[in-house]
């Protein structure tokens, strides 16, 4: 090789070398871009549809509790089982129930019989109230009629007593004129007419007199007579209510036990609903739980005996940090995954967001009705809150989920179901 060739080569050889360092160059930036737009894309991903799994399932429990007290002769179902409503679920020993109800019905048909002797005594009281009844509205009738006749008496008294004044007046008058003529005829200053005239005049006054006091007596004794037979009706009407209260008083024996026919058909419901229920049904679909007792257990009223799972509903509580609260909103979609089938998704529908956890007595002490207990000690990180964040299950599988079971929980912020259910 000549020195021109060496030259050449010494010359051609770092620009290959240099080419790989600007591919390498670029090769990199593209990785350190992808990079950030990865992490970008990540982020923007999380933050605008946040994820948790600090969350577990969920669902509603009741105490299945007996009506009736008495011990249990038969158990239908066993630990851990899934139910229909209508399933039974236990029996209560019903005899005394049936007992019970016989009893009842007994004293129900011996109140009716009682009932229907005593109204065969007492048809013919009705009767006696009716005629009483009659007697005494027509001793009303008549001490009005007397009430009416002794003040037409006493009217007319008045009438009399007036007229008598104006009577006695008149012959006054008349007298008083004959004893004024008498000493002017001894002195002839009238005549013997004029005289005699006001003399037939005095006469005539003084029978009107005597008349008008008859009427007055005839109308006393009118108004005394009317007062009388007044008195009498009004006798005869007190004999009369008195005749009637005794008879309402034997008719109103019947009372009592007519009340108390409402009292024994009301212990007869109550006898059979006593019964009824010594049989436990299960009130809707559900799956038991925590059974701890067997056949021969003494069952008391309102006294727990295990739980039911209410299957129709599930749902999660997720923990959400409060920094991502501000993008849940009710009717967004979740995807929901259980540790038990992690492969597995289920749909599910935020609901709800909690509005107040127990705060952390480390960081504000603890609230009482002195003065607040503050911490003195700070921490250097501080953790944010996390809130619950109820989501209900579309479509929960009955075999799957189980309250308290472990999962996580995705948040589609960008949809929303309207109140159909339906995206």
């Amino acid at each position: 090789m000549t020195e021109r060739d060496d030259k050449k080569v010494a010359t051609s050889s770092p620009k290959p070398r240099s080419a790989r360092a600007m591919v390498g160059r670029v090769l990199g930036l593209l990785i350190i871009l992808g990079a950030a737009t990865a992490g970008l894309a990540v982020w923007r991903d999380v933050e605008q549809n946040p994820q948790t799994d600090d969350a577990e399932v969920f669902a509603n429990l009741i105490g299945i509790a007996p009506e009736v007290s008495g011990r249990i002769v038969a158990i239908e179902v066993k630990d851990n089982q899934l139910v229909k409503k209508g399933d039974l679920l236990f029996e209560i020993d019903p005899l005394p129930y049936e007992y019970a109800l016989e009893a009842a019905k007994s004293q129900q048909v011996a109140l009716e019989g009682q009932i229907k002797d005593l109204r065969r005594a007492v048809s013919a009281e009705d009767s006696a109230v009716t005629s009483a009844r009659a007697n005494t509205k027509n001793a009303q009738a008549k001490i009005a009629s007397r009430e009416a006749a002794t003040r037409a008496a006493e009217a007319t008294i008045d009438a009399a007593k007036a007229e008598l004044s104006r009577a006695e007046a008149d012959y006054t008058y008349a007298e008083n004129n004959v004893r004024r003529l008498q000493p002017l005829l001894r002195k002839q200053f009238i005549t013997v007419d004029a005289l005699d005239q006001a003399e037939t005049a005095r006469t005539v006054k003084g029978h009107a007199v005597e008349e008008t006091r008859a009427r007055l007596a005839l109308a006393q004794a009118d108004l005394a007579s009317a007062m009388s037979q007044r008195n009498e009706a009004q006798a005869a009407s007190e004999q009369s209510q008195a005749q009637l209260d005794v008879s309402i008083k034997n008719v109103a024996i019947l009372d009592p036990l007519l009340a108390q026919r409402q009292a024994r058909e009301a212990a007869v419901k109550v006898a059979a609903y006593d019964l009824a229920r010594c049989k436990v049904y299960a009130p809707f679909d559900a799956r038991v739980t925590n059974l701890t007792i067997s056949e021969g257990a003494y069952a008391r009223v309102g006294q727990q005996a295990f739980t039911l799972i209410d299957a129709r509903a599930w749902w999660v509580i997720a923990n959400f940090r409060e920094t991502e609260l501000k993008h849940l909103q009710p009717g967004m979609k979740a995807d929901v995954y259980v540790m038990s089938h992690p492969g597995q998704k289920f749909e599910g529908t935020l609901e709800s967001t909690g509005f107040g956890v127990t705060p952390d007595a480390s960081l504000i002490g603890n609230m009482s009705q002195g003065l607040p207990d503050v911490q003195r000690s700070l921490n250097w990180i501080h953790l944010a809150t996390r809130f619950p964040v109820r989501i209900r299950l579309d479509a929960p599988a009955p075999d799957v989920f189980r309250v308290g079971a472990s999962a996580m929980v995705r948040i589609q912020s960008g949809l929303a179901r309207n109140a159909d259910g339906l995206p």
